[in-house]
Parts: structure tokens; sequence; C-alpha cells
């Protein structure tokens, strides 16, 4: 492995742990796809920072397209606040405005300059490391890594300082604003810090990449977790996980780095969508399939209390009184007799006494319709737990 492949390495890593910060408390927020307005609303910021600075090197450019980020974020609350359309509507009639106006502005002004519509959307980090910095005539390392790490280092710095402030708001603005915090200050520095963040890796990855790096790791970890450090690290570890086996993945197939990067987020997040353990597909479909046999269960032991007659309580007609397949009946039938709920004598079924007591207090449930009380129920009677 060469210092190239070392050096592309890195940069991504450091694009993905500076996007994956502001990512994780933008899907907690439900304002995901903000990251997608801002990364293309930008562009008229970086455009007019050029036009005045003559330089793509230029901090301006940097400030400028914060500048754009924050206007977009603002159009867009405003458009929603009137109450005419929602948030996703607002961000489908803002950012596209915004975008054209920069392409325009390219298309007219600077044709001959590499800030291409192609470059700023997929970027390409084969490239950056050809992209030097020069102190002193000393080769310091590529140019993306020094910005991308100083933004990581400044985005640190603003998370440790304000991450109670940052916690509170984004679970109970109302909480916030009693406590002295300002809920809307702290959106709109989240706001700044996220544009900023998508400027620097703009050269390096392209807009399309830094979107994916600050949703997808952090929308993975928002289905494992609900601890809001815990989701801050493993958002962290998908993305650094995923930005290296995304390039060598495109070192393997000789294609797209960023696009690599990307398939491998996909990748990532469609495992964790169906294997999570508590919110993942199957874990849902699991979960949905106990509670239908739970209320099978509940159904036919609250029809043995009610029926004293023989001919209700045989296996053979229990499916004729209850109208169950057979299948159903025998999964029920079997789960009630490993809870020790009923007794089987001559294919009578019969309530036990601990099935009696749970089936009256079953009743009691549904008279008084305590949400907690069921819950209970369960881990008293050990349902499901043999």
């Amino acid at each position: 492995m060469n210092s190239a492949q070392i050096e592309i390495q890195l940069i991504a890593s450091l694009v993905a742990v500076a996007c994956a910060i502001p990512g994780t408390f933008l899907v907690l927020r439900k304002m995901a796809m903000i990251s997608d307005a801002i990364s293309h609303s930008i562009l008229p910021g970086i455009v007019i920072g050029f036009f005045i600075t003559q330089d793509l090197n230029s901090p301006l450019l940097i400030l400028l397209a914060a500048i754009t980020g924050i206007i977009t974020v603002v159009l867009v609350e405003h458009i929603q606040k009137t109450g005419l359309v929602k948030e996703d509507t607002a961000i489908g009639l803002v950012f596209p405005a915004l975008f054209s106006i920069g392409v325009i502005m390219i298309a007219k002004n600077a044709n001959d300059v590499h800030l291409d519509v192609d470059a700023v959307l997929l970027g390409e980090l084969a490239f950056a490391p050809f992209d030097r910095l020069f102190i002193a005539g000393t080769d310091v390392g590529p140019k993306s890594l020094w910005i991308i790490g100083a933004i990581l280092l400044i985005t640190l710095g603003l998370l440790f300082a304000f991450f109670k402030e940052l916690k509170i708001s984004t679970f109970d603005a109302g909480l916030a604003a009693s406590l002295g915090f300002s809920p809307a200050l702290i959106h709109y520095g989240l706001m700044t810090v996220s544009s900023v963040t998508t400027v620097g890796a703009f050269d390096a990855v392209g807009a399309i990449l830094v979107v994916a790096l600050m949703i997808a790791p952090a929308a993975a970890a928002y289905l494992i977790t609900t601890d809001l450090k815990k989701m801050l690290l493993l958002a962290i570890i998908f993305g650094v996980f995923s930005a290296i086996s995304g390039y060598w993945f495109a070192h393997w197939l000789d294609a797209s780095i960023a696009g690599s990067i990307t398939t491998m987020l996909g990748l990532l997040f469609l495992i964790v969508y169906l294997f999570a353990p508590s919110k993942g597909l199957i874990a849902v479909m699991y979960r949905e399939k106990q509670q239908r046999i739970e209320v099978s269960l509940l159904t036919f032991l609250l029809h043995l209390k009610n029926h004293d007659d023989i001919e209700e309580r045989h296996v053979n007609h229990l499916n004729e009184h209850i109208n169950w397949q057979k299948v159903r009946s025998k999964t029920v039938l079997d789960l009630a007799q490993k809870n020790n709920m009923i007794e089987i004598d001559n294919k009578i079924v019969s309530l036990t006494e601990k099935g009696d007591e749970f089936t009256s207090k079953a009743i009691d449930y549904i008279i008084t319709n305590e949400d907690a009380q069921i819950e209970d129920m369960k881990d008293d009677f050990f349902l499901f737990r043999g």
C-alpha cells in the first residue's frame, strides 16, 4: 500500500467522521433531507466567492458557501411556517432554485475554470493526494486532509462544548427554552456546521457522497441504539468502515471511489435494517408474529373460561368453535401447554389454576385498558418462557 492510498483512505475517514457528527443530529431532528438541500444550494456561494477572489483555495469560498447554506435553511423554514406547504415540498422548492442559479453562473462566467458541475456533484478522491499543501516550500500533505482535519477539530470542539444544549434542544426544544438555551441559535449553529462540513468535503468527495456519509451511518446507528452517545460513536464507526471498505471495493473493481463508498453505505444500512436487534425488519416481523400469537392465546383461554360444555372444549372441535385453521390451533394449544395454562384429559381441554388466574387478570386488563398491566402479566406468568 503506497502513500497515496493511505492518504485517500485517511481523507475519506476524516470526511466520514466530520459528516457523522452533524448527520446524527439531523437524523434525530428529522431533517435528513436538509443536508441534500445544503449540499446543492451552497453552489452559488462558492461561485460568488470565486468571482470575488479569483482563487478556488480562498477561505472566503467556505464562508460564503456556509452563509448560503444558512439562507437555504431560513428560506425552507419560512416557507414551511406559512402552513401552505410541508417541509419536503419547501426543500424541493428552495434548493433546485439556488442550485440552478449556481449552475447558470458557472455556465456564463466560469466555463474555463475547474468548477464544473460534475466535479461538484461527484468529486474524485483519487485526485485528492495530487493537490498538495506547501508551507515554506515543504510538502505537508494533501490540502483536503488539512481542510477536513481543521473542520473536524472545530466540529469536535463545538460538540464537546455544547453537547448538553444540543441534546436537550434536539429532544425537547420547549425544555431547552425554559432552561435558558436558545433552540433557534443552536439550530442555526448546527446548520452552519453542516454547511461548512459540506463545503470542506466538496472538492475531495463531492455532494453526493457528503449526503450519504451524513445520513446513512446515522440512520443505521439510529436503528441499533437509543443512546445519543452510542449513536454518535456507531455512526462514526459505520462511516469510517464504509469509507475504507468502499475504497478497497473500488480498487478491486477499478471503479469510482465515491460510488463504491456510497454502495458500501447502502449495503451496511440494508444489513442493519434487516437484522437490527429491536428495530430491524426481521425483529419487527418476529415481534408482530408473537403479538398475533398472544392475541390468539388470550382468545383461546377466554373461550375455555366462558364455556363449560365438554363439546366446546374438545380438541377436535376447537377449530370449528374459534374458526381457526388446524396449524394455528396446534400452535396455540402447544403454547398454552408449554406455559402450563391448560391441561388435556381425554382430548378435553381445561384451564389450570395458573391459566384461570391469568385469564381473570386478562379480563380485568380488557376492562381497565391499562397498557402497563399486560406487560406485568407477561412477566408474572412467564409467557413465552416455558
